[in-house]
């Protein structure tokens, strides 16, 4: 029994991986990327990955199902709260240019286990999205030719009556991803200006679905005789806001895409602008339009649009509504092929990933093999998959990875700068003074007026407080949190304030009707977990945060994202059970995922080291570990989670293509200067070596 218990040597490698954060490099502009992307390109990448078939069917279903005419106040909140996320992209966009998206936002903050999570839920949102998608490509296209298609692949091929399978193979829509992969594999400039055409055609429609419907335009169908502006009232319209909010899951791509971009610090966060306030306008005003065309209670959900038209004499325009939708779903079949395989490739480079996903192509500059693989996967998923039971998978991914993004921004914006350390008396632990001489505590003295200058400067950066420590104001009531490091007090706040916020949203989803709780005690837990919440805001507010005016930051932090995280929770929590049983084994599989792949890195992927440049016992170096690099002696290194092993380890052959900067302090063997390892390609530069 005692064999099938946890190790102490597995638990303190768990715990390492919860607080292990990635460590980016000082010029984070370097990359084996093509940075050939503008703000346009990135504004309209974002554009195709928000405006889609939503546009053509989501308006009509929400307008009749749920809300009514009052479906467009369910677009402004939902635009709103996209918002608050879409900031924290943009903040994270423009201070860390690299690939990853969320999962890379989460690793530099958070943790590596968190970021894992992010990252394995994020591809299968991408994956479902896609061949989603592609599917309702397909039946569009077949519903245009009264669904000849269909008609022919059951009489040839059969049809099927298999759980969780689709009832015929759909050939169309594997067909169509597969001609996508091919398109994206060309380079990021060749997907551009795909997309850059599918757009143009998509917001010309779009611009003749506005002018028309708005010259066919009946204010009565909003008046009482036909029930009203808002018939189901205020629960009506927010239910529809909690459809609508995912309308706007698109602009991720931006963030995705700020490696191949040109000037990611102002590309990024204008493109999340502009796309995202392109995208509400749309989606507002075409709501307007289509139930001021015809009464919102004989809308026809699956085709709202054309139907309206046909309905009011202009059965032609029904084939470029047709055409706008078809371009629209186009765009966001592009923009799942973009995204998924970079944000793969974040993960292969980390180790977190099977490497092979890591290779970028020498002469098209992109991940062609994730791009391949994850292409013929989205293919497959369409072919022969039912995906209508795993659609609410996007919603919760999504939403996981949004709550993440708000948190790490939190986090990392009360986190010192690389390389700062606290002064102190400043709400950090006291240091030495540094104007000390060797003498045993005997004072420097200054004879010119320039080393008076420098002192005077020095004592002044003294009295200015690093972020993450305690304000000067809440000092004298708040005088025992002096003694935590900086940002020690603002992470475990941001802790409480999840779980508050996760207590408060289960009180409010389940408090009446699964728990049955009655009125005193729902009422009381609101207000104590209600305080938690403010409590936990207030505690982060007292301390100082980074102010930059380099890049774009978030306005109003702690508030913007704590707003933003409790919303992602109480619209996850309000998804089905079996929402969560699904998503709980395929993080139930990410772990084995991501075991193995740690694994194969260890075991499989290692060679024989070339000598090195000193006469010292094996030393080896491994960055399968806490970046940017480890070591490994013989008798091996369990603080840091390293097995001891008698086969030398060395880099495996993927790593051979990029420099090599190591700095190495030999303190255990006696010796403090660097060493450098060289018979390796590229050995250059080096880098600070991670402390304990």
């Amino acid at each position: 029994m005692a064999r099938w218990l946890p190790r102490s040597t597995d638990l303190t490698r768990f715990c390492q991986k919860l607080n292990r954060v990635k460590t980016l490099e000082d010029d984070m502009m370097e990359t084996s990327f093509n940075r050939c992307l503008s703000t346009i390109d990135l504004t309209l990448l974002g554009i195709g990955g928000m405006v889609g078939s939503g546009l053509y069917v989501l308006t009509g279903t929400v307008a009749k199902e749920i809300a009514g005419p009052a479906v467009i106040v369910s677009f402004i909140i939902a635009g709103f709260a996209s918002l608050l996320a879409a900031l924290c992209y943009a903040e994270f966009g423009a201070r860390v240019p690299k690939t990853g998206s969320a999962y890379m936002f989460t690793y530099v903050s958070v943790g590596e286990i968190w970021a894992f999570l992010i990252g394995w839920n994020v591809l299968l949102e991408y994956m479902i999205g896609g061949a989603a998608v592609a599917r309702a490509w397909s039946g569009y296209l077949d519903s245009i030719f009264n669904h000849k298609i269909k008609n022919f692949t059951e009489t040839h091929v059969g049809a099927w009556q298999v759980p969780f399978l689709a009832h015929y193979p759909d050939f169309l829509a594997a067909a169509i991803l597969l001609v996508a992969t091919a398109f994206i594999s060309f380079g990021a400039k060749v997907s551009s200006w795909l997309n850059h055409v599918f757009s143009a055609i998509s917001m010309g429609v779009i611009l003749f679905i506005l002018i028309m419907g708005f010259v066919l335009a009946q204010p009565k169908n909003w008046s009482t005789q036909e029930g009203g502006f808002a018939p189901y009232g205020l629960s009506g319209i927010m239910a529809g806001t909690a459809t609508c909010f995912y309308a706007f899951v698109g602009f991720d791509v931006i963030a995705a895409s700020s490696e191949e971009a040109r000037n990611p610090q102002r590309a990024v966060p204008r493109a999340i602008a502009f796309s995202l306030g392109l995208a509400t306008g749309a989606y507002i005003l075409v709501s307007v339009v289509l139930t001021l065309m015809v009464p919102w209670h004989t809308l026809d959900p699956d085709s709202a649009l054309a139907d309206a038209f046909y309905r009011r004499g202009y059965a032609w325009a029904g084939f470029l509504v047709a055409a706008g939708s078809i371009c629209a779903m186009n765009t966001v079949l592009l923009s799942n092929l973009f995204s998924l395989p970079r944000i793969v490739y974040a993960m292969a480079e980390d180790g977190l990933f099977f490497q092979v996903f890591s290779r970028v192509h020498p002469r098209t500059q992109v991940p062609v093999v994730g791009i391949v693989v994850f292409g013929l996967l989205m293919a497959l998923l369409a072919l022969v998959f039912d995906l209508e039971a795993l659609v609410q998978f996007l919603s919760i991914g999504t939403l996981l990875a949004y709550t993440f993004v708000a948190a790490s921004i939190i986090v990392l914006r009360f986190q010192q700068h690389k390389g700062d350390v606290p002064a102190a008396g400043a709400g950090g632990r006291p240091s030495a003074e540094p104007h000390e001489g060797p003498a045993g505590g005997e004072l420097k003295e200054y004879e010119s007026f320039s080393d008076k200058l420098h002192l005077v400067d020095r004592d002044k950066g003294k009295e200015q407080r690093e972020p993450g420590q305690l304000k000067a104001a809440f000092e004298p009531y708040l005088e025992f949190l002096s003694d935590f490091y900086p940002g020690e007090v603002v992470t475990v706040a941001v802790v409480t304030l999840m779980v508050s916020a996760i207590c408060l949203c289960s009180i409010l989803v389940f408090g009446n009707t699964h728990l049955h709780l009655p009125t005193w005690s729902y009422s009381l837990l609101l207000v104590l977990f209600s305080l938690g919440f403010l409590l936990s805001l207030l505690l982060i507010w007292a301390h100082e945060q980074q102010h930059s005016t380099q890049t774009f930051q978030i306005p109003l932090v702690p508030l913007s994202p704590a707003l933003s995280i409790i919303l992602n929770i109480y619209l996850m929590l309000k998804l089905s059970y079996m929402t969560w049983l699904r998503f709980t084994i395929w993080l139930l599989l990410g772990e084995c995922s991501h075991g193995c792949s740690r694994e194969g890195e260890q075991g499989l992927s290692w060679h024989s080291p070339a000598p090195l440049a000193v006469p010292l016992p094996h030393l080896w170096v491994c960055k399968a570990y806490p970046a940017p690099f480890c070591l490994q002696f013989p008798f091996g290194d369990t603080r840091r989670g390293l097995p001891s092993s008698p086969e030398p380890l060395c880099f495996p052959d993927c790593y051979s293509l990029f420099l090599l900067k190591v700095q190495i302090l030999l303190k255990a063997l006696g010796q403090n200067h660097p060493l450098l390892l060289r018979q390796l390609p590229g050995a250059q530069e080096v880098l600070p070596f991670p402390r304990d």
